[in-house]
């Protein structure tokens, strides 16, 4: 099983944004989906990384949210998203980088530029003592 699990809000929405159209949320999962499934297509080695797609992250006023998460790790919450590849294929460098953090954790400026803004949570992993 996977230790890193990217989950991507399917239902946000930009302020605004009409409901007649797919939501962002979901365009930008189906953009990860895609980068990933083009991976694999290419032969590169396959991710230690789960995607999820969750209708309602709570991040409403922040549209586009993802969250990223493994066991033992902080877990990340991002917003502000932009729905396209470009933020599908930093979103999985992002995840990359997570994975390969003993505890998650993730400097601002070693984080791929589209993620270096709009963190909304960092919150420390489940049985975690005091800092």
């Amino acid at each position: 099983m996977p230790t890193t699990e990217m989950i991507v809000c399917t239902t946000c929405r930009p302020p605004g944004a009409s409901r007649e159209l797919p939501a962002h949320g979901l365009t930008l999962f189906e953009a990860v989906q895609d980068a990933l499934l083009a991976r694999e297509g290419d032969g590169a080695q396959p991710l230690d990384l789960q995607l999820r797609g969750l209708a309602c992250m709570s991040g409403c006023s922040r549209a586009c949210t993802v969250a990223l998460q493994a066991p033992g790790k902080f877990t990340y919450y991002f917003g502000d998203l932009v729905a396209d590849a470009e933020t599908a294929e930093q979103l999985i460098a992002c995840a990359q980088l997570y994975g390969a953090s003993g505890d998650g954790s993730l400097a601002r400026n070693a984080r791929p530029e589209r993620l270096q803004s709009g963190m909304l949570a960092r919150l420390p992993p489940v049985g975690a003592g005091p800092a």
